[in-house]
């Protein structure tokens, strides 16, 4: 018959077999961690400096997006009754024509 007792008599317990990390280990385990931590942040592709500089096209195509979106929330908020009419009429004439002279330009660049 086979006895577990016997088997495990000279073998120390589970709970006997803990180890700890010394003072020495956490030191270079945490120096680790923060040369790794620093390696991340700093990594070169992360740097804003490095990222390309925009041209006048892009910071163009950008502001045709905002109008854009300016001229939507108008129209939906007009919709919405926030609006007056000569209010409305009158901003929507401003960002239109904001926005004519920016495509014009942005042909312009395209073109060149």
């Amino acid at each position: 018959m086979w006895n577990a007792a016997k088997e495990f008599a000279g073998k120390p317990a589970a709970t006997e077999v803990i180890k700890t990390m010394t003072e020495t280990q956490g030191f270079w385990a945490g120096a680790m961690l923060a040369v790794a931590l620093l390696i991340y942040t700093f990594w070169p592709e992360n740097v804003f400096a490095s990222q390309r500089q925009k041209t006048r096209l892009d910071y163009l195509l950008e502001r045709k997006e905002q109008l854009y979106e300016n001229l939507r929330d108008l129209n939906f908020e007009y919709k919405a009754g926030k609006y007056p009419e000569e209010d409305f009429q009158a901003q929507r004439a401003v960002l239109e024509n904001e926005t004519a002279h920016l495509l014009a330009e942005i042909d312009h660049l395209q073109q060149a």
